[in-house]
């Protein structure tokens, strides 16, 4: 995925500045261990993502709320420091999107190519490492993978790489076949 790609809209600008920032500190790692440190929050508590999405809270609660949070999290200063301006210009809703940019820009960084793959389940850490082998053999470098469980898949795997997708998945399966049906007669 190319980089300009990655900078467009609200959340790629703020990522790609905070990427500049830990290039320079040469803490992008640090980085993105404190932003998935974050998102892991925000997956995990309804609260914590009502405070960032919800425009009711002033910026002022929002920020203290998240400058407590990161601080009981350990973040580093420049993740935090990060966080309050964004908390202070209002723009905590584009927070997942930043994330997820700023993780596709150190994976870049580190001449990796990061792929979104979405399961019916959970995989185990030898499923995750066959399909990481076999999208390294295909693509020809080092694949990080992002997983997201979504039972209404039914069973198999739609994986997202760049602009290119590839859906196994048992839903759309299904789907094609009442399609073929709806056709034959």
């Amino acid at each position: 995925m190319s980089s300009s790609s990655l900078t467009s809209g609200v959340a790629g600008r703020y990522a790609a500045a905070l990427f500049e920032l830990a290039d320079g500190a040469k803490a992008i790692d640090a980085v993105e261990s404190d932003l998935d440190g974050i998102q892991t929050l925000l997956d995990e508590s309804a609260d914590l993502r009502r405070l960032v999405e919800s425009p009711a809270f002033t910026k002022e609660a929002q920020g203290k709320a998240m400058a407590a949070v990161l601080d009981k999290a350990g973040a580093k200063d420049l993740t935090a420091q990060f966080v309050g301006v964004v908390a202070d210009n209002r723009r905590l809703f584009a927070l997942p999107g930043m994330i997820k940019a700023f993780k596709q820009m150190a994976a870049e960084n580190r001449g990796e190519i990061s792929a979104e793959v979405t399961s019916a389940i959970a995989l185990t850490a030898a499923q995750r490492k066959e399909l990481s082998a076999s999208l390294k053999e295909k693509l020809g470098s080092n694949v990080t993978l992002s997983e997201t469980v979504d039972p209404s898949i039914l069973g198999g795997l739609v994986v997202k790489v760049g602009s290119r997708m590839i859906d196994t998945s048992l839903k759309t399966k299904l789907n094609q076949l009442k399609y073929a049906m709806k056709e034959a007669g």
